[in-house]
């Protein structure tokens, strides 16, 4: 069945009132909200984190600064580590980048990452998110954390 005149005014209507109700919420008659990156950042830091399979969030380095600092008394964890973010007036964009756990279906997980990040995001800041892209980093093995230090031989 072929789509008639009449219904795709109503499809470009129903995208225009979409649009107008998601700059709405960010701009009224009484003044206009502005998001700041950061706050879309830990949003979506947070909301990354909270899916099961993400080991942790962030490339090499920045794992090993995180490793560092949580050693420093008083410095507090960034929640925003590995992820970037660019923020217009009405949506947003992010990066992630994560260490997956072992035998987690990747595919999969990208997939519940973008839909918890996604509706994190629009829930909190009333952003439309255009995208989330993934950048898997590393796999987490447990039996990594056992293996014995640097310098220690496996025979005595």
């Amino acid at each position: 069945m072929t789509a008639t005149a009449t219904e795709k005014p109503k499809a470009e209507t129903a995208t225009a009132k979409a649009s107008a109700n998601s700059s709405s919420a960010l701009r009224s008659e009484q003044g206009t909200t502005s998001i700041a990156d950061i706050v879309v950042q830990k949003v979506a830091g947070l909301a990354a984190r909270n899916v099961r399979g993400v080991h942790d969030l962030g490339g090499g380095t920045a794992r090993a600064f995180g490793a560092i600092r949580d050693r420093i008394p008083g410095a507090s964890a960034s929640v925003g580590q590995g992820v970037s973010v660019e923020v217009g007036e009405t949506q947003a964009a992010v990066d992630l980048e994560i260490v997956v756990e072992y035998g987690v279906a990747i595919a999969e997980l990208a997939q519940s990452i973008r839909r918890n990040v996604i509706s994190a995001i629009e829930q909190m800041t009333g952003l439309e998110v255009v995208e989330v892209n993934i950048n898997v980093n590393d796999v987490y093995i447990p039996e990594d954390d056992d293996a014995p230090a640097s310098g220690a031989t496996r025979v005595q």
